[in-house]
């Protein structure tokens, strides 16, 4: 049977992935540790989603091994060997705030995890597909630099920039701030297009806007969607951080993406690099996503705003999926803003009142 190695299998993109993949028939080995706990607090743990996995799914095979761990991953792999057929890498410390309080352990997880995954796949599945989650962050905070024309309720791009349609792959990833985090996640990005490069590996980079679906354990540093909606139903307050609440993210749901994975996966190339979000299909500003989330919960969210935003934030980012779209033309957006999030609502409401009480 075809092996699947997923990284941060319980998190909100490796767990679709454990689904999606193993429902094509292939043995799933997930690799997951819990990493989000110890970031963000018991909230934000993934466990509940671990234990949903290990119920639900037959051809599921755990391990709680960091990824910082070299000599247990290559344990891992020379196990499977050549029955590996797709590694897919999500795990990773994803918070600005949090790189900031701890900068050692945040490369020591998204620049060094990255590598011993790649070195392992090297050893072991030279001809393998790589998938990596990276982020686009790694153009820093150089969007804030667009000609940006402020609307009612968001801001907006100029329409006769070449980027009215999203921002494509040929942003600069120089010159710009990016975050600790972000400054992290380009060297996982670098290192990943580089064991394509120099060694062949079939390696992609998907540069993912804000990735969202209903396992996400949002919590206050990460998980935009998925915490805002929490926060409308269990009243819990929640603080906007500057622009007047006008920035606009494009928004992905996680199976949208594991269909991008899988469109590699069955045409894989070489250091390939793809901005990946919602596009023009599916984004919001931040005034909007409240307006969505209390219509759906019936509830008012209970926020205050602040007027100093995040350094380094971006006031607007929308993904231009046309690189994607021509080389891979059988994959669509399936879901937008609100579609996503009348499904985080009515798959965690519940938890999260139980949660709260």
């Amino acid at each position: 049977m075809s092996v699947a190695i997923v990284t941060g299998s319980a998190g909100l993109i490796g767990s679709e992935a454990v689904r999606f993949f193993s429902a094509l028939g292939m043995h799933v080995v997930g690799i997951d540790n819990d990493m989000r706990s110890f970031f963000f607090g018991e909230e934000a743990s993934t466990k509940w989603n671990l234990r949903r996995l290990q119920s639900q799914i037959k051809e599921y095979t755990h391990y709680d091994v960091d990824i910082r761990d070299s000599d247990r991953l290559d344990a891992i792999f020379q196990y499977y060997k050549q029955d590996i057929a797709l590694v897919i890498h999500t795990a990773a410390q994803p918070s600005h705030d949090w790189a900031a309080r701890d900068p050692f352990s945040d490369f020591s997880v998204n620049a060094n995890g990255t590598l011993n995954l790649l070195q392992a796949t090297r050893q072991h599945c030279p001809n393998t597909p790589f998938i990596f989650t990276s982020t686009n962050k790694v153009y820093g905070d150089l969007p804030n630099f667009l000609p940006l024309v402020e609307l009612d309720r968001r801001w907006e791009i100029d329409p006769a920039h070449k980027y009215a349609l999203g921002i494509a792959e040929d942003m600069s990833i120089d010159r710009s701030k990016h975050s600790l985090f972000g400054a992290s996640k380009v060297a996982a990005d670098v290192l990943v297009q580089e064991y394509g490069h120099y060694f062949g590996i079939p390696t992609v980079c998907f540069r993912g806007g804000c990735l969202t679906g209903p396992s996400h354990s949002g919590t206050k540093l990460h998980g935009f969607l998925a915490y805002l909606m929490k926060c409308t139903v269990t009243g819990d307050p929640y603080t906007i951080y500057g622009y007047q609440g006008k920035q606009v993210r494009d928004n992905i749901h996680s199976s949208d993406l594991i269909s991008a994975f899988y469109e590699f996966y069955l045409n894989p190339g070489i250091a390939e690099v793809y901005n990946i979000g919602g596009g023009r299909e599916s984004n919001c500003s931040m005034l909007e996503a409240i307006a969505y989330c209390e219509q759906i919960a019936s509830k008012k969210l209970n926020y205050s705003y602040t007027d100093e935003n995040r350094s380094g934030d971006h006031i607007w980012y929308i993904s231009d999926l046309s690189k994607f779209k021509a080389k891979y033309p059988n994959w669509s957006i399936k879901y937008d803003v609100p579609h996503i999030l009348r499904e985080i609502y009515t798959q965690n409401c519940e938890r999260w009142l139980k949660y709260s009480d």
